[in-house]
């Protein structure tokens, strides 16, 4: 029963929230020196419950309107299938997700009370936008909107809890991984382009076709590596964070292999997940570049 559990949680996509935690902490490590290790604990402890909200009541509302009945699962898409296959009673999964919500939120409170407003804008952002992901969010075309900006506000607030300071560093290194997060999503979209589409779910892929989609992927790279070289050019980042750029080869692998496979469920996969360890790997290259100290 726990390995199901683990599975409609998505526990190895969980990895993203780690790295981009990871961020904002290597990020005070290089400016300031310092790390207060219960915060940081506890950061890592909320913003993994409220990611595991996400994807808990995402399975739930994708259940509940008939998308992953329609879907073509796969190890990158389609949902976890624990709702279809009937390992789980819907109405788990969704006190499941409600309560990882409301953990992540009491956490959050905590926050709100030693670092004040800021953090309570950022916690307000991410509750909202948590419950109403896989229903206003996503069916108004914003979904790679809303997880690009996640991904930034986890950066932001993890640097801001630590220094009591929002930079232009910090908002830079929120691009970065906020980019990478989109990406994976994005690219995610294309095999559940026909399930979304019938259900009323409107994708970015879906909104500009997949084809021209196929050649959006880019951008998505190409905004954190910008956001990379801006920042190490302005003396923002230290030189060493263009170890990043070594992910560069597998960004290209996934690139093309989406141009080539964009209509093809069972070709696409491999490159849905070389797009999922391009944005792993430039991640961790990302935190590794803030904490070499010569």
């Amino acid at each position: 029963m726990l390995s199901v559990w683990f599975r409609v949680i998505r526990v190895r996509f969980l990895l993203a929230s780690v790295i981009a935690v990871s961020v904002g902490l290597s990020l005070n490590w290089w400016q300031n020196s310092s790390l207060e290790l219960f915060e940081s604990l506890l950061t890592f402890a909320g913003v993994m419950a409220l990611h595991a909200s996400v994807d808990l009541l995402n399975d739930f509302w994708d259940f509940k309107r008939g998308i992953d009945t329609k879907t073509t699962r796969t190890k990158m898409s389609g949902g976890t299938g624990v709702l279809p296959e009937g390992l789980l009673k819907p109405s788990s999964v969704y006190r499941a997700g409600v309560a990882f919500l409301i953990i992540g939120t009491i956490i959050g409170g905590y926050f709100v009370i030693t670092d004040g407003i800021i953090i309570a804008i950022i916690l307000g952002f991410a509750i909202l936008s948590i419950y109403f992901y896989s229903t206003k969010i996503v069916d108004s075309g914003l979904g790679e909107f809303f997880v690009a900006v996640k991904g930034a506000m986890i950066v932001i607030g993890t640097f801001f809890i630590q220094s009591g300071q929002i930079t232009v560093e910090s908002i830079l290194a929120g691009i970065v991984v906020g980019s990478l997060s989109s990406l994976v999503l994005f690219i995610a979209s294309f095999p559940d382009h026909d399930a979304d589409k019938s259900k009323g779910r409107k994708t970015l892929v879906i909104a500009i076709g997949k084809q021209k989609a196929s050649n959006l992927f880019w951008v998505f790279p190409l905004l954190s590596y910008m956001a990379i070289i801006i920042g190490v050019s302005a003396n923002l980042f230290p030189i060493f964070s263009l170890i990043s750029l070594f992910s560069i080869p597998l960004m290209i692998k996934s690139g093309l292999g989406l141009r080539k496979n964009y209509d093809s469920i069972d070709d696409l996969v491999p490159f849905m997940s070389s797009t999922l360890m391009f944005g792993r790997l430039t991640g961790v290259l990302f935190v590794i570049g803030f904490l070499i100290k010569l």
